[in-house]
């Protein structure tokens, strides 16, 4: 059995860490290169960092902070924001990035991923999905649709649909956001999750709503999610990397040590 994952989720705009509550109200809080120095030699598996606006302002992400960030951690390091081709991918990877994460710009132009995966290895393309619960109908038949944009636009598309479509053109990972729980630190969408981890056969990360250890307990056992990533409850203090993965294994949870 592979050890589940805990990645810590930098959201970054104009070059500072922020964080929101369900995508609105967003908040500088602090310095990303710092943060994930800090992470990192706390025992952190794997760092995801966004560039939250460079798809909605129409922008490639800034390449100087992912650089920054990349001579810090020596650990998978995943990048999203604004990738719309091949070439901004070869950048990414160039300043540091492992993983090139996709979202917006996959809804629009999904031969994106086959793309990416031919060029860079499906093991390294990561699409993410924002996702928002809505009502089960013949257009919605899982009851989520995909929204892109930093959940600004509905997309009209099915979540369990676009995450096997996923996954069909050529990802080697899935990150499953729920627009409904992030930032709230009330728990995972567990029955959004664990859909889509029954449903594929790649690695999903759960994404949106940690607050407290047992929210990871039970989105990488009940949730059957592959990695639970964090954010707010890092971020603010309140609880550290290392002791979080204590947590998990005292508790029955494979997770790799720092022994």
């Amino acid at each position: 059995m592979l050890s589940k994952r805990v990645i810590a989720c930098l959201d970054v705009r104009d070059g500072k860490l922020a964080k929101s509550v369900q995508f609105v109200d967003t908040k500088d809080i602090g310095d990303p290169v710092s943060k994930a120095q800090e992470y990192y030699a706390d025992g952190l598996d794997e760092l995801v960092f966004y560039d939250i606006t460079a798809s909605s302002d129409k922008r490639n992400i800034m390449l100087d902070v992912v650089d920054e960030v990349a001579r810090e951690i020596h650990i998978p390091f995943s990048v999203g924001g604004g990738i719309r081709s091949v070439e901004d991918a070869n950048r990414l990877l160039w300043a540091g990035a492992e993983k090139i994460n996709v979202n917006s710009a996959a809804v629009t132009r999904p031969e994106l991923i086959q793309e990416l995966a031919f060029a860079i290895g499906n093991q390294n393309v990561v699409l993410s999905m924002d996702i928002k619960r809505v009502e089960i109908t013949r257009e919605f038949p899982s009851g989520y649709e995909i929204v892109i944009n930093g959940g600004r636009t509905p997309t009209g598309i099915d979540g369990l649909e676009w995450a096997l479509r996923g996954e069909e053109l050529g990802a080697g990972e899935l990150v499953v956001n729920s627009i409904d729980a992030d930032g709230t630190r009330e728990g995972y969408e567990i029955n959004l999750t664990r859909m889509i981890a029954d449903a594929v056969s790649i690695p999903v990360i759960a994404s949106g709503g940690a607050g407290k250890p047992e929210h990871l307990l039970e989105v990488l056992t009940e949730g059957r999610a592959d990695a639970a990533l964090i954010a707010s409850m890092v971020h603010y203090g309140e609880y550290t990397v290392s002791g979080l993965k204590q947590w998990l294994h005292d508790h029955g949870v494979k997770v790799r040590m720092n022994w």
